[in-house]
């Protein structure tokens, strides 16, 4: 009866579907995970007119010590004990959200393309499964440089994954990264990002188009300072017909961590506090004003609301039928 009611989604334009349900929510092991087949995990809902589309990429593990710079081991581990999450690893999930407006296809980040961890690089074949073919992007929109959000603009040996694709990227982000000046004014983390960054875009440097923040990147998508993770992170309204969500990025990691206590500094940010900033900003005012939202590492199908409660924050994900 499962199978009949994925095959009935599945076929269904305008319902949401989902595949690989049970793979998105399952508890992670606490040993090594192994890299096993899974169905094809897609969920698609409508803004108005624009079909909204998030892709799953897989996961990475890692561990909980050393996740968060200002509070003690014992605190993060509570916190993910709370939302019945293991309290030594940790899963980072992976999703990309696909937009078609019905006159583009655009994609917000690439994923990792299949070269961070043996649990990620899952787009492509849910991208098939899913009905979106790379060749049909028009334009793929970077929230912000780091790896796991750029690696998936080209293959292993450099070719572009998305070769009719006009390649976004906000000003300020480009500026920080494309400048080799700044490498030793980067955390030495995130100092791998300069090499990176010139590998990933060369192969889009003639369709390469940079934006300032508050700019409008297609008709009814607006970019939104969100900086802090990254020199230029930028988040994206996406509107249409009284309609609206938010691509979140990487304004919040797994939010049963850091939406829940949005104090805590992840190892991630460049600019912890100023990320916190961000986050509080931006939290407060999808909260508010009740936007859906759409996290890159959000969990599966990454796409929900975010409520107010307490000191931090909930997150409610999305209903499928």
């Amino acid at each position: 009866m499962e199978t009949t009611r994925r095959a009935t989604l599945a076929a269904a334009p305008a319902a949401p579907a989902l595949i690989g349900r049970a793979a998105a929510q399952a508890p992670a092991p606490t040993t090594s995970p192994a890299a096993v087949p899974q169905a094809p995990g897609w969920y698609r809902f409508r803004i108005g007119g624009f079909t909204v589309t998030t892709v799953f990429d897989g996961f990475n593990r890692r561990q909980v010590d050393g996740l968060v710079r200002n509070v003690p081991l014992p605190e993060v581990q509570a916190t993910l004990a709370g939302s019945f999450l293991p309290t030594t690893t940790y899963d980072g999930p992976y999703t990309v959200t696909f937009v078609d407006t019905g006159r583009l296809l655009i994609a917000f980040d690439a994923g990792t393309g299949g070269q961070m961890a043996p649990t990620a690089g899952l787009l492509a074949p849910n991208m098939a499964a899913a009905g979106l073919d790379p060749a049909r992007v028009g334009l793929v929109v970077i929230t912000h440089c780091h790896q796991d959000h750029i690696h998936g603009l080209t293959t292993r040996d450099g070719t572009a994954v998305f070769p009719n694709a006009e390649v976004a990227v906000a000003e300020p982000e480009w500026a920080w990264w494309s400048d080799p000046g700044n490498e030793s004014r980067s955390p030495q983390g995130q100092r791998a990002n300069f090499a990176n960054v010139a590998r990933r875009f060369a192969p889009y440097q003639a369709r390469l188009r940079r934006f300032a923040p508050g700019a409008e990147v297609s008709p009814g998508i607006h970019a939104i300072a969100a900086h802090g993770h990254s020199p230029g992170h930028c988040i994206f309204r996406v509107a249409d017909d009284g309609e609206q969500a938010m691509i979140l990025a990487d304004t919040t990691h797994r939010p049963e961590l850091f939406a829940r206590r949005p104090g805590l500094h992840a190892v991630f940010d460049f600019d912890p506090a100023a990320a916190e900033a961000t986050r509080r900003r931006v939290l407060d005012m999808v909260a508010a004003d009740r936007i859906r939202v759409i996290g890159y590492h959000f969990p599966f199908p990454a796409a929900g609301h975010i409520l107010r409660e307490g000191e931090g924050y909930r997150y409610l994900r999305a209903e499928w039928a």
